[in-house]
């Protein structure tokens, strides 16, 4: 058996396949061996290759095709700026990138997330539009935005291929506060079927709320990316520093 780590033998087989991705002796879009060629290579069980390579799909290390394989994840990562205004489309441009915004559903449904009880979200049927965003054809963030059902019919329209409050704004809508919150949660359902990963594969999740003059109207969401396919970066100011304990 080639090289190994000391440990449970799924462990030793995970570890030896990890270390042959690294060193790009598995390249990307080229199948792995089969598991049952690697498990004649190893002197283990098909089965204890299976699970080593099971292993590997939450860490974004692979990913696997039905009835053809498993495969090496290809990693690109985009870097943004985290700025109030969530204009995601504005720092791409200025990257030189395309950025296409997807409609990939408008329904009415409530709000189940428990991560938007941090912010003051309504309990009742909202309008829910879902979009995907990518960068040079690759899908980078899934966004889920809440607004009242009552929403015009034209900013609804014009939802279409803009980021939701982006339509709003162009529609007259002035945000007056602007509330954040960034963690990282397993993909939902939905970012699972938008980027083709796997139950549990990590996410890297930024809730929102745009709140207006009218106490009855805001902007509630929560954006998704694989996290190895997005990071934020921030710069402010010192003198605005503020702190918050909250228990989720």
């Amino acid at each position: 058996m080639p090289r190994i780590v000391v440990g449970a033998l799924h462990e030793q087989v995970r570890h030896e396949i990890m270390r042959r991705v690294l060193e790009h002796e598995y390249k990307v879009g080229v199948p792995l061996p089969s598991a049952t060629v690697l498990a004649e290579e190893f002197g283990v069980s098909a089965i204890t290759v299976r699970r080593a390579l099971r292993d590997l799909q939450p860490t974004g290390v692979l990913r696997t095709v039905p009835g053809v394989g498993s495969f090496v994840r290809e990693t690109r990562r985009f870097i943004r700026s985290l700025e109030f205004s969530l204009t995601f489309t504005r720092d791409v441009q200025l990257l030189g990138f395309k950025s296409p915004i997807q409609l990939t559903s408008m329904t009415r449904e409530r709000i189940r997330n428990p991560i938007l009880s941090e912010f003051d979200a309504a309990t009742g049927t909202m309008l829910c539009i879902r979009k995907i965003i990518s960068i040079d054809e690759t899908p980078v963030v899934l966004d889920t935005s809440y607004l009242p059902v009552s929403l015009s019919d034209k900013i609804v329209d014009d939802t279409e291929n803009k980021l939701v409050s982006v339509a709003l704004r162009d529609q007259g809508t002035r945000f007056c506060k602007t509330k954040l919150l960034i963690d990282a949660a397993p993909a939902s359902e939905e970012a699972q079927q938008a980027f083709g990963i796997p139950n549990g594969y990590p996410t890297l999740r930024r809730a929102y709320q745009l709140t207006t003059g009218d106490p009855s109207f805001s902007l509630l969401g929560i954006s998704e990316s694989p996290f190895d396919r997005l990071a934020y970066i921030v710069e402010f100011d010192a003198s605005v520093i503020g702190t918050r304990s909250t228990v989720l």
